[in-house]
């Protein structure tokens, strides 16, 4: 008979046990516990050298944690050696910091990369342009396919690197800083592009943002295919939209301060907490 406890964990995209790392004597992680369930969204808030991205690099195994445990799609990841990774990592999207593209190839060739490159990946080549071409259209760049980074924008650049992200049709959608060194306007692009690839794709999605405008458009919107457009998730005040499914994170020099709901978060009278709630 199947243990339920187990068929439960698996519907765990990402969980995280008392993870703590240090780098020399110094600190990084402590303690941190937190889980992202199938369908929901967390984003990940906190100051600089907060321990945002490093979170992250232990999520994708890019670094190993001193102590604790971490799962993925519901396997113990803790002690996973690289080859052990390949077919994980093929069900997760990353966005990289400033979108991470390879300059000296075409936009067509960086969106098709993980396609062609991943070791757990075997798509056909049809398959690879049909996506390609896709995904490029999703973030509304489909007249980009024989460009190169350079000839394009920060913004458009940094959808790209969404095109690239969804392209491998992931279950799980990781950002890291997607809208750093944006403009306010461009920004908002950009979140609203991943709200609409969380909720057309029904991804689990973690973002790490400095801004807390990038949240409020998180847990506050959703993406209505049938207007295309972004509309208010349900309040209490009983509109027609759906209810958020998205928590908050918050990191303190390496220690979670705060986890909890939008409303929880408004409702904190941390002063360190208050620094990342809603203005005025």
């Amino acid at each position: 008979m199947a243990d339920p406890a187990n068929a439960n964990r698996s519907a765990i995209p990402l969980q995280f046990e008392n993870v703590s790392l240090s780098f020399g004597e110094e600190p990084v992680l402590k303690n941190i516990s937190f889980e992202v369930k199938k369908g929901e969204s967390l984003v990940v808030l906190g100051a600089a050298a907060s321990g945002k991205t490093v979170l992250l690099k232990l999520a994708l195994g890019l670094l190993r944690a001193d102590s604790g445990r971490i799962c993925v799609f519901g396997k113990d990841a803790t002690e996973f050696d690289e080859p052990a990774w390949y077919e994980i990592r093929s069900r997760i999207g990353v966005l990289f910091q400033e979108g991470g593209l390879f300059d000296s190839l075409t936009i067509e060739e960086n969106v098709s990369y993980p396609l062609r490159n991943h070791r757990s990946l075997h798509v056909a080549p049809e398959e690879i342009q049909r996506r390609v071409e896709e995904s490029l259209e999703f973030v509304e760049l489909g007249h980009t396919l024989a460009k190169f980074p350079a000839e394009l924008s920060g913004g458009m650049r940094r959808r790209v690197g969404i095109a690239r992200a969804i392209v491998t049709q992931p279950d799980l959608l990781i950002y890291d800083s997607p809208t750093a060194g944006l403009d306010p306007i461009t920004a908002n692009t950009i979140i609203a592009l991943v709200v609409k690839s969380r909720d057309v794709r029904h991804t689990t999605t973690v973002m790490v943002t400095h801004r807390f405008q990038d949240g409020e458009m998180l847990s506050r919107y959703y993406y209505d295919p049938r207007s295309a457009a972004l509309r208010p998730v349900l309040t209490d005040n009983g509109d027609d939209g759906e209810r958020s499914s998205t928590r908050y994170l918050v990191l303190r020099e390496g220690e979670v301060a705060f986890l909890g709901t939008p409303a929880e978060l408004e409702a904190s009278t941390d002063p360190y907490v208050s620094k990342f709630k809603r203005r005025g």
